[in-house]
């Protein structure tokens, strides 16, 4: 496995720029680890998003041409620092995964005020924040992918969505909105819905009945996001759904 680049050995950061770039914000284990090696293998420098400093500087390690930056994506001057820095490290983005999503389960009555709101933070405003970083560039090439990693939530709120479910609505109106006004500049934005369980050692512990086919494949989720951003102009997508064979739907 390739190390990860010393930020301050200008030589690699010039290699770098070459490259195409590819943002994974949310840059955990599943997805979001399928998702920075899928576009590293296709030859991007990737950037990798996560609040924790340890976590995403151990997972560029083990992705070639990648680097980890810690970012809380709620904080506006968080995410303009560290885009400031992905462009000068790297690059301007080519394309952006917004892969964040954070999973508050609990009803109306249980919900609290601050879990509502960090919901939103992650969901929505994260979102919004992450996006405004990349579209100028993108804007300048009449080029660049934005995809988001939605959830079947976004359609429909559960008895225990009552914060998970506005926050992934509002996901997806805000790329909704973004896609009619950016696709007639060249800029692709789709939203991936996800549709089942995220296959993990941790949750085929939780589910030991289920079996392997009924999980969603990280690597296919992020095969699907590569392909939407492969897709000619002319016959774009806006939102695909993902999930295995065998969910019910």
């Amino acid at each position: 496995m390739q190390a990860a680049p010393n930020l301050e050995d200008k030589s690699l950061a010039d290699a770098d720029t070459k490259r195409q770039v590819a943002v994974v914000v949310g840059a955990g284990p599943g997805n979001g680890q399928a998702l920075a090696e899928r576009f590293a293998a296709d030859g991007y420098a990737v950037a990798l998003l996560a609040r924790n400093q340890d976590h995403v500087v151990r997972l560029a390690e083990r992705i070639p041409n990648a680097r980890g930056y810690a970012c809380d994506i709620g904080d506006d001057k968080a995410v303009s620092a560290t885009f400031s820095r992905i462009r000068k490290d790297i690059g301007d983005v080519d394309v952006l995964l917004y892969n964040a999503g954070s999973g508050v389960f609990a009803d109306i009555e249980e919900v609290t005020a601050a879990q509502f709101e960090a919901a939103w933070r992650v969901n929505a405003l994260g979102a919004l924040l992450c996006s405004q970083q990349v579209i100028p560039a993108m804007k300048a090439r009449r080029k660049g992918d934005i995809v988001f990693v939605g959830a079947t939530a976004s359609r429909r709120g559960n008895i225990k969505t009552a914060a998970f479910a506005p926050a992934k609505a509002a996901q997806r109106s805000l790329a909704e909105s973004m896609a009619r006004k950016l696709w007639p500049f060249g800029i692709h934005v789709a939203v991936i819905i996800l549709d089942g369980v995220v296959d993990s050692p941790r949750v085929r512990e939780m589910m030991p009945e289920r079996p392997v086919e009924g999980f969603v494949s990280p690597a296919a989720l992020a095969q699907t996001a590569r392909n939407l951003t492969l897709q000619d102009r002319r016959g774009w997508s806006f939102e695909v759904e993902v999930r295995p064979f065998l969910e019910s739907w």
